[in-house]
């Protein structure tokens, strides 16, 4: 079985345990096989504490999504949902139960109507056609729990095929905020001007020299017999200061 979900840090050497959910939900068979859940449910409740999903996926089986957005749901910890690829279709369902729902500046979320494959006389495709109603209806409840919107609007929604970037998302309630960069957040905010960095060492200079001239002149006007500072003469200076600033 090629397992589309894979776990980090579940040996608790970190706070923080890490569920990525990559590809199709459920290539194989979810519905009728109860190992499949039960492996997720057991890897699932194998640590205590916060978890962090990471989300890229087109989506799926809808019933496998339906377990695990409850399994999440019913999971003690808090559950941070971190889209950054796409979650659609039935992966926006499970991205739902998240207790914080971020995407990436570049990510994408969609949603729309269930569908399903059909064989037989009418009275099949009418049930097939109830259990489709029913099965949205399902999906709606999540959706309406998370973002707070009618069911009228997530039914229009979901029956245009609606794709979302984050901002789209935040502003209907399926995403709470954007994946930011820690590090950029984190440094201090700095500004560098080369003019006005130069000019600066031109001011301390030019103090330096006018200090030294006058100490200079103090110097050679006192009666006492303490020795006049040697050096460079004051307009040799001057001269060298001049030629300097015309590269500044």
């Amino acid at each position: 079985m090629r397992k589309f979900w894979n776990w980090k840090n579940q040996d608790g050497e970190t706070p923080e345990r890490v569920l990525e959910l990559n590809g199709t939900i459920a290539d194989e068979s979810w519905f009728d096989d109860d190992i499949t859940p039960q492996m997720f449910k057991d890897e699932l409740n194998a640590g205590s504490g916060a978890v962090t999903i990471w989300i890229n996926s087109p989506g799926g089986d809808c019933v496998a999504a339906s377990q695990i957005y409850s399994m999440l749901m019913d999971y003690a910890g808090e559950v941070t949902v971190k889209i950054d690829g796409i979650a659609a279709s039935a992966a926006s369902v499970i991205a739902m139960a998240g207790t914080k729902v971020l995407m990436s500046p570049t990510a994408l979320m969609m949603i729309h109507n269930p569908s399903t494959a059909a064989f037989g006389d009418h009275n099949d495709m009418q049930k097939a056609i109830d259990l489709l109603e029913e099965v949205k209806q399902s999906i709606i409840n999540a959706y309406e729990i998370k973002t707070g919107q009618s069911r009228a609007v997530l039914s229009h929604l979901m029956e245009n095929e609606t794709w979302m970037n984050v901002r789209k998302a935040v502003e209907l309630g399926f995403a709470d905020g954007i994946l930011e960069d820690e590090k950029k957040t984190a440094a201090e905010p700095f500004m560098f001007s080369t003019k006005e960095t130069d000019n600066a060492l031109w001011g301390r200079i030019t103090a330096k020299v006018t200090k030294d001239k006058a100490m200079s002149v103090v110097a050679k006007n006192a009666t006492t017999d303490e020795p006049v500072p040697q050096g460079r003469k004051i307009s040799e200076l001057m001269s060298e200061l001049q030629k300097i600033k015309k590269f500044i």
